[in-house]
């Protein structure tokens, strides 16, 4: 975890920040304000297609977006520019991502948002959980946008996809092989596709996909396996105040053969849930968390609840 919070912008990013990004890009920058990812390319899209300028705006959590039409700038030079952002914003004004935000259109009329997206994030203060099971040989898998979230770090495998329907077919096709270690799956349409943009039907058909899943992947475990089911934060399609995060607590499920149900209650950090992970490796974190299993004779037992948004 970070001793202090990662940088946000509610004003918008300072001049010297945007006028170096500027100089190193060439390139002009439209809005610089917390603003939605959907809306900002329908308000500032023709301008950005008649002057070339790069949309860059943020949001209440740490991030620096970059939205530009993939006919403007092309997918691989609009990384370039995230990546020469993430240069920049260091130290003290070190947000936790880069966002890369393409889009095309119009499409009846509007600007849309493509699949193409890419984050660029800041490398993590200290030695993490995957770090520590990478240290010990085991294997660290990562599906989705795992990746991109831990820049890389602490990874031995990873794989891309297009959405929780693919994200969860790579699950069940891991499954299939023989692994040691940590199978990390990230289904990013809960927040992206439906969360932020308060999409509760759409929200409610991605759960029930994911419930009519559940037993092909509980199906395949093995008997030494355990699945956890978590969340990094609160996204409630319901709540139209804002589109951005909200703060109520996330769940944390553990199942597996050896796991009995128990009840730990509300946890106050993430950390606990490396803990865990490391705990079933026999692996001593070294960073602050308490792990949630319990030794129980011949089994383990664990389960419980993890409280959103830790500091």
């Amino acid at each position: 975890s970070s001793p202090k919070p990662l940088p946000t912008y509610p004003d918008g990013f300072p001049e010297e920040v945007i006028d170096l990004f500027s100089r190193k890009t060439g390139r002009g920058v439209l809005c610089n304000k917390p603003y939605s990812g959907t809306a900002v390319i329908q308000d500032y899209g023709d301008e950005h297609m008649a002057t070339g300028k790069l949309i860059v705006y943020t949001s209440a959590d740490s991030v620096f977006q970059i939205a530009a039409h993939e006919d403007v700038v092309p997918l691989e030079q609009l990384y370039e520019y995230c990546r020469t952002a993430r240069q920049i914003l260091q130290k003290e004004h070190g947000v936790g991502r880069v966002i890369a935000r393409p889009f095309v259109g119009p499409v009846e009329g509007k600007y849309v948002r493509t699949p193409h997206r890419h984050d660029f994030s800041i490398l993590p203060p200290d030695v993490t959980m995957l770090d520590q099971l990478l240290q010990a040989g085991k294997d660290v898998i990562a599906v989705g946008k795992i990746k991109d979230i831990f820049a890389g770090q602490g990874i031995s495998e990873a794989v891309y996809t297009s959405g929780n329907e693919e994200g969860i077919e790579r699950t069940l096709e891991y499954l299939d092989k023989d692994f040691e270690g940590l199978c990390f799956i990230n289904l990013v349409d809960y927040d992206m596709l439906y969360g932020h943009r308060r999409d509760i039907d759409g929200y409610a058909r991605a759960l029930c996909y994911f419930d009519q899943r559940l037993p092909r992947i509980m199906e395949k475990m093995r008997p030494e396996d355990v699945l956890m089911i978590t969340a990094d934060h609160g996204c409630d399609p319901g709540y139209t105040a804002t589109t951005d995060h909200t703060r109520e607590y996330t769940p944390f499920l553990m199942y597996g053969e050896k796991i009995a149900p128990k009840n730990l209650g509300t946890r106050k950090t993430f950390a606990d849930i490396a803990a865990t992970v490391l705990d079933y490796f026999c692996i001593k974190p070294v960073f602050p968390g308490e792990s949630m299993l319990v030794e129980k004779e011949p089994e383990r037992e664990a389960a419980g609840s993890m409280g959103a948004n830790p500091p």
